[in-house]
């Protein structure tokens, strides 16, 4: 007999992903959803002026199982599920401590958070990941182009920012390899890997699917599509990084998506959205985003041929 919840547990599971469904979490992962209301109130408070990398906002539940945990100026996704959750970006290493206490505030301890994706090694999204490794005990997952920036914390040779201001950060022991199509699960939980390099050479998008009783969303964290650069890097002299840049956005544009959530929340009005002053779902959304991206890029190439015109 004791052994029964168990077998029903897995068979609801089972069920969930027999018919597309999200599982729900099991109540020992639950988070308690705040008032989102609230939580915008909260947000307007807290980060009135300030959309700095590490400065503390609260936590939003944006839709499902599926909450924002980060600061007022960097996305922090976490995605609760039947085994645990699922946290996506780390902000800073000064936003660990408000990243953690905005899990608890969730009703979920470190503990309960059993996986780290990465969207780009950048170290205002990537930061704060060996201490939120350390504090949570979870294993960071990360495809081949981001591992080696994100174990020694600084930038690869071809990371268009190499050789700027960006400062490095302290490594993390990436615990497992994903290639582009893979799936990664946790229980119910199932997201698909995207390599979307560009704004970095390691940049990453992840799409899965999450249902609010009988409503479901197709939800893609697309990664920043900015075409951003150290002084002195032309992206006109590297065609193979732009031609990869360019094939990202495509493959962003053509991502089924119903829900776009971005590694900076203004670069999709996340929380313009969340206050219900535009929609939060639209269909076009991961279309529109990458346009975006492509009319900055064109423009930055066309800046450079105008700054130094070719023979």
């Amino acid at each position: 007999m004791a052994a029964a919840p168990a077998r029903i547990a897995i068979a609801g599971a089972a069920l969930a992903l027999a018919t597309g469904a999200a599982a729900q979490p099991a109540p020992s992962a639950r988070p308690r959803a705040p008032l989102r209301a609230a939580s915008i109130a909260e947000h307007q408070a807290r980060c009135a002026g300030k959309d700095g990398w590490s400065d503390p906002a609260p936590p939003i539940h944006i839709f499902a199982n599926v909450y924002d945990i980060g600061t007022c100026g960097i996305t922090v996704l976490l995605i609760a599920g039947d085994r645990g959750a699922i946290v996506i970006d780390a902000a800073t290493a000064e936003a660990v401590p408000s990243i953690l206490a905005n899990i608890a505030r969730l009703g979920l301890k470190p503990s309960d958070v059993k996986l780290l994706l990465s969207s780009h090694e950048h170290i205002d999204h990537a930061g704060g990941f060996d201490l939120l490794r350390r504090r949570t005990g979870a294993t960071l997952v990360a495809t081949p182009q981001a591992r080696r920036a994100l174990a020694s914390g600084v930038l690869a040779p071809d990371d268009p920012q190499r050789h700027g201001d960006e400062p490095p950060f302290h490594g993390v022991t990436v615990g497992r390899i994903v290639r582009d199509g893979a799936v990664v699960t946790l229980g119910a939980l199932r997201l698909t890997v995207h390599a979307t390099p560009g704004h970095a050479p390691g940049s990453t998008s992840w799409s899965w699917r999450a249902c609010e009783g009988a409503v479901c969303r197709r939800i893609v964290y697309a990664d920043s599509v900015t075409a951003i650069a150290a002084d002195g890097y032309r992206f006109s002299d590297h065609p193979r990084y732009v031609a990869a840049f360019r094939a990202s956005l495509a493959r962003i544009a053509a991502l089924p998506c119903d829900l776009l959530i971005t590694p900076h929340p203004g670069a999709s009005d996340l929380y313009e959205r969340l206050a219900g002053q535009a929609p939060l779902s639209a269909p076009g959304a991961c279309r529109a985003y990458a346009a975006a991206g492509e009319a900055r890029l064109a423009q930055r190439l066309a800046d450079e041929a105008k700054a130094s015109p070719r023979r």
